[in-house]
């Protein structure tokens, strides 16, 4: 970034611009101390602002008493220089400014600084704990503040994409009325009315809905949601989406249109060309070959079922089994017993909740070794081997259980968990896929009723409406998720246009006809002023950054995050409020121990 120095003379050039053609030229420079090093009766001083590191010197015999002050600099002081570029003569090929310094005529102490609690280096002695209590010290890390770069980059690529796309950036309120049929809301007292309260919005869905019966046809916002939910490395109780919408449009168009922005954003950010479509996948084929409604597909590993091939041969843990499934790991039959051992372990895990694990080994003249050989022949066992597709040196490991869903779900992480082992989780490998034909409805134990998968305003696809009324268990959504590496990017769906099948939607999940109304009542009214087809999706942000970055939790793509404890250790939120303030909030807080 050059500046015009007639009319800016704080500093005339920032620490990550000048080269060597810059030789001879007189500026001013403005930073933070990275480093001072003393060498004989020179002083060397690493200077740094957001825009990179340039290479002070100060010498004494030219000025004892500016080397003398030099000297005792501290790291992070705010200072600012002037002085002469200069060609290096040790140059540094690390930095883009490593062929020239800076011979200093004059120096200004803008600010002392404590000295920092960690080193301001890509590789610092902090732990995350004090890190994000000091979280502005953090982000002038280079490698921290690398990420809210990338941040930046991607939302302005997504706006420009959109704009030329004729979508509408419309602000939506923050401060709206909770909701059902979703996580749990964190909501905001009202002062000015007694007992009432508002609550954050966890999507702008209904709000955006309503843009569409106003003929806003294409939407979207970078917009903040809520959710009071556990917190995990992909979530925080705030987050960012890239939240779209858009009129007279089928299931095709909005994937067709997203489709096309992930691969503008891969291709200007990464400078990745993604030129094959993105694969397609429905739910039941997601869940029953890989246990996840968001596979990640850098690797095969695929599930193969193997009722028909090792039930009934007296190992009674398989014949009584409702399910029995494995994976195949090419390559890996020279696990050790006790690599082996440690992944029955981790399927044991209370979080996974598998009952035990079966192994087998395709040795090297073709035969199966198994923990289970005398349940089975060599003949089943081989059987067992070409269900696979397995060749000598691979490793076949299998688990069962009563119910198929949930040792589904317990083989997707054991499949997770080998590939990592195996280092088949390329972060610099990119699988991009679309998971479509979800379920519309759930069954919930706690609820004891059927809940809408996405959320009800989902529309059903058209060919199953009529099961609705017979069978709405059955009954697929016309709904889609993005997903890249195993990680669920962004979801939408067709949305419901018709108040009397939004009606349907809300009897089948257990609301009376005046709760519907009462909870819901406005956009029912929308719908009967002519309400067109629409439909769209939400990206996460903070997620789709992450992957960019190739980082395993969100956090270090947002600039002030949350614990995992939902705290801000920097701000200590959240806290206490004052006795005044409750009293003219009307509220009284009782903390059960």
């Amino acid at each position: 970034m050059r500046v015009n120095t007639e009319t800016v003379m704080f500093r005339t050039n920032t620490c990550g611009e000048l080269r060597l053609a810059d030789a001879g030229k007189s500026v001013t420079l403005a930073g933070w101390v990275q480093r001072v090093r003393k060498m004989g009766g020179m002083v060397f001083v690493d200077l740094r602002d957001r825009y990179g590191i340039t290479q002070l010197v100060f010498n004494e015999s030219s000025d004892p008493e500016l080397c003398g002050n030099a000297n005792r600099l501290g790291r992070e002081y705010v200072i600012q220089v002037t002085g002469t570029v200069s060609e290096r003569s040790n140059k540094n090929q690390k930095i883009a400014t490593g062929e020239i310094e800076i011979l200093v005529a004059s120096m200004n102490i803008i600010n002392a600084a404590d000295t920092p609690p960690f080193t301001i280096e890509d590789d610092t002695d902090g732990g995350d704990d004090l890190r994000m209590k000091y979280r502005y010290l953090d982000l002038r890390r280079q490698c921290v503040r690398s990420n809210l770069e990338l941040r930046h980059k991607m939302v302005m690529e997504i706006r420009n994409f959109l704009d030329k796309l004729n979508f509408m950036e419309v602000e939506t309120p923050i401060l709206i009325n909770s909701t059902p049929e979703g996580a749990r809301d964190f909501v905001v007292p009202s002062r000015m009315n007694p007992g009432q309260f508002y609550a954050l919005p966890q999507s702008p869905q209904i709000l955006k809905q309503l843009l569409m019966v106003s003929g806003f046809d294409r939407y979207f916002q970078i917009a903040k949601c809520f959710r009071d939910e556990d917190l995990r490395a992909d979530r925080q109780p705030e987050f960012t989406q890239i939240d779209c919408e858009m009129s007279f449009v089928e299931q095709e168009d909005i994937l067709q249109i997203f489709e096309a922005m992930a691969k503008h954003l891969f291709k200007s950010i990464l400078g990745i060309e993604m030129d094959e479509p993105f694969q397609r996948m429905t739910w039941q084929d997601a869940m029953k070959y890989y246990g996840s409604d968001k596979p990640d597909l850098r690797f095969d590993m695929h599930f193969v079922e193997l009722m028909d091939v090792m039930k009934g041969c007296g190992f009674g843990v398989f014949d009584n089994a409702a399910y029995i499934g494995g994976i195949c790991a090419k390559g890996a039959a020279v696990y050790t017993r006790k690599q082996i051992d440690a992944l029955t372990e981790y399927v044991k895990r209370p979080q996974i909740g598998a009952k035990g694990m079966v192994y087998a080994r395709v040795e090297s003249d073709g035969s199966v070794k198994s923990s289970v050989d005398k349940f089975y022949s060599q003949d089943v066992l081989q059987k067992m081997k070409e269900a696979f597709g397995a060749e000598a040196g691979d490793l076949i490991l299998i688990l069962s259980g009563d119910d198929a869903m949930k040792t589904r779900k317990q083989l997707s992480e054991l499949r997770l968990k080998v590939a990592e082992e195996l280092g088949l989780r390329d972060k610099n490998q990119f699988k991009c896929l679309w998971v479509i034909d979800f379920p519309m409805y759930e069954w919930s134990d706690e609820e004891n009723r059927l809940m809408a998968m996405h959320h009800p305003f989902t529309s059903p696809k058209p060919e199953d409406i009529p099961l609705l009324d017979t069978d709405p268990a059955s009954v697929r959504a016309n709904a889609y998720d993005m997903v890249i590496n195993g990680i669920e990017v962004g979801g939408g769906s067709i949305r419901i246009h018709d108040s009397k099948l939004q009606a349907t939607i809300f009897r089948i999940l257990g609301f009376t006809p005046e709760q519907a109304q009462e909870k819901f009542g406005f956009l029912m009214n929308a719908f009967k002023f002519g309400a067109p087809p629409h439909g769209g999706l939400a990206f996460g942000l903070d997620r789709f950054v992450s992957i960019f970055a190739k980082l395993d939790s969100i956090r270090d793509c947002i600039a002030f995050p949350k614990n995992n404890s939902g705290r801000d250790v920097m701000l200590d939120a959240p806290g206490q409020l004052d006795p005044s303030q409750l009293d003219e909030l009307c509220l009284k807080v009782d903390v059960k121990e």
